[in-house]
C-alpha cells in the first residue's frame, strides 16, 4: 500500500504546486509550508526545488528576486498566464478520474 501512495503523490506534485501558487506567489521555503500543512502532501525540497525549475522553464511560473531579512535574496515564484491555463486543464483531468473512480465504485456487479 505504500508505494502505491508514493505512486500517487509523486504521480500530482505537479498539480499540488501549482494549485499552492494559485492565489498568491510564494518563495521556495514557504511554497513548502504551504502544501506541508495539509495531510497527506508532504514534499520535500528535493522534490520541489527541480520542479519549480522546470516550470519556469516551460514558461508556467514566472521568478521574481527580492531581499531576504537575512541571508541572499529569496526567489519569489508566481503562475504565469500559460501555468493558470495549465492547471486549470489539469484540474478538469482531475475532476474527470475522480469522478469516474467515484462512478465506478458505486457500481453494482451482476
Amino acid at each position: 500500500m505504500r508505494s502505491w501512495v508514493s505512486q500517487l503523490r509523486k504521480g500530482v506534485t505537479e498539480l499540488v504546486v501549482l494549485t499552492a501558487l494559485q492565489h498568491e506567489e510564494a518563495y521556495g521555503y514557504e511554497l513548502l509550508q504551504r502544501i506541508n500543512r495539509h495531510d497527506g502532501l508532504s514534499l520535500t525540497e528535493s522534490t520541489v526545488y527541480p520542479l519549480l525549475a522546470r516550470l519556469k522553464r516551460d514558461g508556467l511560473v514566472g521568478v521574481r528576486a527580492a531581499p531576504s531579512p537575512s541571508g541572499p535574496p529569496r526567489r519569489y515564484y508566481a503562475l504565469t498566464q500559460a501555468g493558470i491555463r495549465r492547471l486549470e486543464a489539469m484540474m478538469q483531468e482531475w475532476d474527470a478520474v475522480a469522478e469516474a473512480v467515484r462512478q465506478l465504485q458505486k457500481e453494482e456487479t451482476p
